[in-house]
């Protein structure tokens, strides 16, 4: 049962700030607005000092600070003030009994933990910063955030005070984000504790990683014989490499998790209800995507788009491996297979590949979900969104003279998707609901198309055919071509219809060479930059 979100007046603010920035003006408007306040050590003598009004936590508790001020506020006056449910008539009578004043605003901000460390203190030093009381009050309040707001950031003085004055007390909505900015600050302390721990004591392997979850192995190494790696697993992982099954086959390294990750977010881009599809990947790029009637069918496409680049691959499929899609697998040498299920007579025909690791997912990644992604950088990390749009009808915008065809419309669509997960600069070519050449991670698209055009020719003369596949493709660009020099080279490798994004500032430029050539372009408006 979700308790309603009631109006929270504060009448006591409990105030314990190591830095003291804006303390000063913030605690004089709360006394202003009639707020009684309570305060510890440094703080408290700092609001007196200025002739500011303060209680005591030491006269509000009946206990002193001791222990150099480690035990103050770890008391069941100040928790029990802050934790009670204003509601409950349980949690009222007791603070009635053993007579704990309610505690409505909790300021507090914690010990330098992060700047001892970098300033190179010793380890007695550094632990002696590790602060207890701080973040169970901030923990409390935030957890209470129905009755309590809290307050973590200096920052965020001047906006509580505003609300105070203007509207009396803080709405639900603001101490909940309060709340969560809270919660984040201490899981960030105790993340640089966990992450110092680890670094000092050389204990890498921690079962638990604030940043990753609950550790699921240590790895024989990394991207690299020479480096460390270890897989974590999110507490409540989405359907994917890290929740799926392994049935057999030797563990899975560093590169083999980056693969089948990329291999599998690609495939459950296709809603097997609208039919099959396999995902054929090679150091984290598409060596070859099929669409198809069948998974049978669907994997003989992806796997003609580059035979060569398939052999020790991942293999994504979006259905159930059947025993004859088992045996065409197996005729090449492949690293990972992973899948929603795989049949009894399929999971047979594995068995004798004893070193195939096969991974059961029980269904496909949510790929609309705005999950974040993180990657980490010299001395610091990125945080974005995952990049869950897909290019629909509403997004196209014909620019050339010539319409495509529906069938170009079709596999330009496709050509978008696939385009999505090939690193940039990414240039593909598709047909007939396959993918028939690609070029990935260049510095240039032309140089990107020209990748293509050799793989397709590759790919050509593997098959027994002359000249290219490419050669009556559509061609996908993921970010616009700045110059036509990259459309030319794709017009001149035989494709007949060109979707991008568009946006370029030689826009006019690029559509008059379509136009030339005659053939079909089509803007999304949509980039897929993918690093």
């Amino acid at each position: 049962m979700v308790r309603s979100a009631e109006k929270s007046k504060i009448c006591r603010a409990l105030i314990s700030v190591w830095d003291k920035r804006g303390i000063e003006n913030f605690s004089k408007k709360l006394h202003d607005l009639g707020i009684e306040l309570v305060s510890t050590g440094g703080t408290s003598k700092l609001l007196a000092s200025k002739a500011i009004p303060v209680i005591d936590v030491a006269e509000l508790t009946g206990f002193p600070e001791m222990m150099d001020g480690r035990v103050k506020t770890l008391h069941p006056k100040i928790h029990g003030g802050i934790l009670a449910v204003r509601d409950n008539d349980a949690h009222k009578s007791s603070m009635r009994i053993h007579r704990i004043p309610a505690i409505d605003l909790v300021v507090v901000n914690l010990y330098p933990f992060e700047e001892t460390v970098a300033g190179g203190a010793d380890y007695d030093e550094i632990v002696e910063n590790i602060d207890i009381g701080g973040p169970a009050m901030i923990r409390s309040a935030a957890k209470n955030h129905r009755d309590v707001a809290v307050i973590v950031d200096p920052d965020d003085y001047e906006q509580i005070s505003e609300l105070l004055q203007s509207e009396g007390e803080i709405p639900f909505a603001t101490r909940q984000k309060l709340a969560a900015k809270a919660f984040a600050r201490t899981a960030a302390y105790d993340r640089a504790i966990s992450n110092w721990f680890s670094e000092t004591l050389d204990y890498r392997d921690l079962p638990w990683r604030s940043h990753g979850g609950e550790l699921r192995e240590v790895m024989r190494y990394g991207e690299n014989p020479h480096q460390w790696a270890a897989f974590y697993r999110d507490f409540k992982p989405e359907i994917g490499v890290a929740s799926a099954e392994q049935v057999q086959g030797k563990t899975l390294s560093y590169n083999n998790i980056c693969d089948t990750d990329a291999a599998f977010s690609l495939v459950s881009e296709f809603d097997p209800k609208e039919g099959a599809a396999v995902a054929i990947i090679k150091h984290a790029n598409p060596c070859g995507v099929g669409l198809g009637d069948n998974l049978l069918e669907a994997y003989e496409k992806a796997l003609k788009c580059d035979p060569v680049s398939a052999f020790g691959g991942v293999v994504a499929l979006n259905g159930e491996i059947s025993k004859s899609v088992a045996e065409k697998i197996i005729e090449i040498f492949t690293e990972v297979i992973i899948a929603p299920s795989v049949s009894p007579q399929a999971l047979a025909v594995f068995e004798k590949k004893k070193n195939l690791r096969l991974l059961i997912t029980g269904g496909l990644s949510d790929v609309k979900s705005d999950v974040l992604q993180v990657k980490s950088v010299a001395g610091g990390m990125l945080v974005q969104s995952r990049d869950n749009k897909n290019v629909e009808n509403s997004d196209l915008k014909i620019v050339s003279k010539r319409a495509p065809s529906d069938a170009e419309m079709v596999d330009m669509k496709l050509a978008a998707k696939i385009a999505k997960h090939v690193k940039s600069n990414a240039i593909v070519f598709v047909k007939d609901g396959a993918s028939v050449g690609i070029g990935a991670g260049q510095m240039s698209r032309v140089d990107s198309t020209q990748v293509a055009l050799r793989k397709s020719k590759d790919a050509a003369k593997a098959a027994g055919e002359k000249g290219a596949l490419c050669v009556g493709a559509v061609m996908a660009s993921d970010a616009f071509f700045p110059f036509a020099d990259g459309l030319v080279a794709g017009i001149k490798a035989g494709a007949t219809a060109v979707i991008q994004p568009g946006g370029s500032i030689r826009d006019d430029e690029v559509i008059a060479a379509a136009d030339k050539a005659g053939i079909a372009m089509v803007f999304t408006g949509i980039r897929h930059f993918r690093h």
